[in-house]
């Protein structure tokens, strides 16, 4: 890092007011527009950070000139229940995005189907009391609830100003590892956000678990700050364990989440934001190891929006994805854009735009 570097201020570098004039700087046309795309991680919610609901998002999807045909909402601690017991807090944010779901499949806010599926949270350190949670989350969703997002992500370093981390090596924690093992049984996925050093804890749950499935968020946590500076040493350690977890059948991964500050590609600190071809220089070697080791059946690319956002605008982002994959097969991109989401968080609404 130069010393002409500002301080990391965290995830959130700006907020989402000013984040817009930002990205409004910079404009690309949609690289192959008709290419139906499920989006299958991006968050909604109105709070300290700023307003970002239906009408923001899907003004944004539209004014992209993506097809994005449906979408699957990610946790983030949105509308907890504020009159619960603590470990049912989580089922507001349930109730909140399958509301904007019934909502969004009126048509009245566009084509784009919001929330069709939705992953939500609950405490896997609960251990064996973690059912009724499950059930009420379940409930909640009406149908459309997919699976639990519990972040172990952890570490000493940077990334680690501002913030309080879950505990160290939450996923080795036999608490954990109770509550996890009634995944599978209640017919839930597990959605892993850790850091690419963590790696090898997952490939442990998983050898523990093979029935269960599980997908990899922002392909493993790719850091780019002190002291996991050195990209090309950070990209061996994290390419190895890529190509170590392919082998679990029970894993996929979601490709993005590198438009994140975390990643120390620094984006968000230039005047105006990146264009695709940039973006897609930049992010190819992570995207082509992950499809290369895992196949395109078990990969689908997500906007992580609007995290990302922090780096680039919805358009060019897939426009970056598209460029990186500009020489796969229709059928590889239909996997990669559409069929995988469907397949993984069995999507039954969502209209199945490609064969």
């Amino acid at each position: 890092m130069t010393q002409d570097i500002p301080p990391f201020r965290g995830a959130m570098h700006r907020q989402l007011p000013e984040l817009a004039s930002w990205i409004a700087q910079y404009h690309e046309d949609a690289l192959e527009p008709d290419l139906p795309i499920i989006d299958p991680h991006h968050h909604l919610w109105d709070d300290e950070r700023g307003r970002y609901l239906l009408d923001e998002f899907t003004q944004e999807v539209a004014s992209s000139g993506h097809r994005v045909v449906a979408t699957v909402y990610a946790q983030f601690k949105a509308m907890y229940r504020a009159d619960a017991p603590v470990a049912m807090h989580p089922v507001g944010e349930v109730e909140f995005a399958n509301g904007l779901a019934a909502v969004s499949a009126s048509g009245r806010y566009g084509a784009t189907r919001v929330c069709e599926g939705i992953i939500g949270h609950a405490d896997m350190l609960l251990g064996d009391d973690i059912q009724p949670v499950f059930d009420a989350l379940v409930a909640a969703g009406n149908g459309r609830f997919r699976g639990v997002r519990h972040g172990a992500q952890w570490d000493d370093g940077v990334v680690a100003q501002g913030r309080t981390f879950p505990p160290r090596h939450m996923l080795l924690d036999p608490r954990f590892r109770r509550a996890f093992a009634r995944l599978a049984p209640s017919g839930l996925r597990f959605d892993a956000w850790i850091f690419y050093h963590q790696l090898p804890e997952l490939m442990d749950l998983l050898r523990a678990f093979p029935e269960t499935t599980v997908i990899l968020d922002h392909m493993g946590g790719v850091l780019g700050l002190p002291p996991h500076g050195d990209r090309n040493a950070v990209f061996a350690i994290w390419r190895g364990h890529i190509r170590e977890l392919s082998r679990f059948p029970n894993l996929n991964v979601k490709l993005g989440g590198l438009g994140m500050p975390y990643t120390g590609w620094h984006y968000h600190l230039a005047d105006k934001p990146p264009g695709s071809d940039r973006l897609a220089a930049d992010w190819r070697p992570y995207v082509e190891t992950c499809i290369e080791a895992f196949g395109a059946q078990r990969c689908m690319f997500e906007s992580n929006f609007p995290m990302d956002k922090q780096s680039c605008g919805c358009g060019v982002l897939w426009n970056a994805f598209k460029r990186i994959t500009a020489g796969c097969s229709a059928r590889d991109k239909a996997a990669l854009y559409h069929d995988t989401a469907v397949r993984v968080y069995e999507l039954p609404r969502a209209r199945l735009a490609a064969d």
